[in-house]
């Protein structure tokens, strides 16, 4: 892991950018982030756990190009940035295909890293907090290596991506490639899929649909939660790194909340009558999750700015066009 400062790249050249993944929750807003700044953005998805409507608004827009591409097979096109994103990220869609979801994360991770060694592109690699498991260290810093269960129902994906870390290492090393990982926590915001699975999603659609808001084991296990703003400028600031930077880098609100308490501020936003329903514990569901964002405070001059209540109030006004 580097930890030297180096300074942002803030070229006014206009770049062409891959974003793999790009019609999901986050790449979406990525994608328009990088549109606004002037770029050529070419999204690559296969549609798994994501939806054309999230790019609705930016078809016809003459720097934007779509294509239907699933990762695990190699992409021939020329570009300047991979913004490596590609793979599903909530427990009810990587479940669903535990060894396809393997596949998108090794397979995808070395055809994405064969077409930033071919172009010569820098390219990043959207990881997860998920590397570090049920944690026996708190909150999680960069240098803790993880504590997670190989062979468990989560695997495909907390395995997955350290795999392709791993690869991403080996190919700075070996090839001099020009690499960035973050790590990412806990996101929300518009766009997140009304039935994918996550806690903040599921808490509001049942609030606004009047049903219990599901609690698994006694809601004190805890979560931190990013605006998706604020996750897309942290990778957008990454990125923009010199090469002595590349990370693994922490990306995270480290507001810590049980999840006792997202539901009582979900229900003070949404006053439907709803109550809460306790369900047993999911296995291998981490306790305590909270970012330590020391590095990317240093590296970045990165800190979230959006709390969770403004968050949240953004979110539950989108799902309520989207619910009805």
């Amino acid at each position: 892991m580097v930890t030297e400062a180096a300074p942002a790249a803030s070229s006014s050249t206009p770049k062409r950018i891959l974003v793999t993944g790009g019609a999901g929750f986050i790449g979406s807003h990525l994608t328009q982030r990088l549109l606004d700044m002037g770029h050529d953005v070419l999204v690559a998805d296969n549609f798994y756990s994501s939806t054309r409507s999230n790019l609705y608004e930016l078809m016809g827009q003459p720097r934007f190009e779509l294509l239907r591409h699933d990762v695990t097979f190699p992409l021939y096109v020329e570009v300047d940035e991979i913004y490596h994103l590609a793979c599903p990220a909530s427990p009810i869609f990587y479940q669903r295909d535990p060894v396809q979801t393997t596949k998108t994360c090794v397979h995808g991770s070395i055809n994405m890293l064969g077409l930033a060694k071919r172009t010569g592109a820098k390219i990043l690699l959207a990881s997860t907090s998920e590397v570090y498991g049920d944690p026996e260290v708190h909150p999680q810093r960069e240098d803790y290596w993880g504590n997670v269960n190989p062979i468990g129902i989560r695997s495909c994906y907390d395995e997955g991506k350290r795999a392709a870390e791993t690869l991403f290492f080996d190919y700075y090393r070996q090839h001099q490639l020009p690499i960035k990982v973050a790590r990412i926590f806990n996101t929300y915001g518009p766009r997140m899929l009304a039935d994918d699975g996550r806690v903040v999603s599921n808490f509001v659609v049942q609030a606004l649909r009047g049903e219990p808001l599901t609690v698994f084991g006694d809601g004190s296990q805890t979560r931190s939660f990013c605006y998706v703003d604020d996750l897309v400028s942290g990778l957008i600031s990454l990125m923009g790194t010199g090469p002595e930077v590349t990370g693994p880098v922490n990306l995270g609100n480290p507001g810590e909340f049980t999840m006792l308490e997202l539901a009582e501020k979900v229900l003070a936003l949404v006053d439907t009558g709803s109550e809460l329903k306790h369900l047993p514990l999911p296995a291998d569901d981490p306790t305590r999750r909270r970012p330590d964002i020391g590095l990317a405070q240093e590296l970045l001059d990165w800190t979230p700015q959006i709390p969770l209540d403004e968050g949240l109030r953004k979110t539950v006004d989108y799902f309520r066009e989207v619910v009805g």
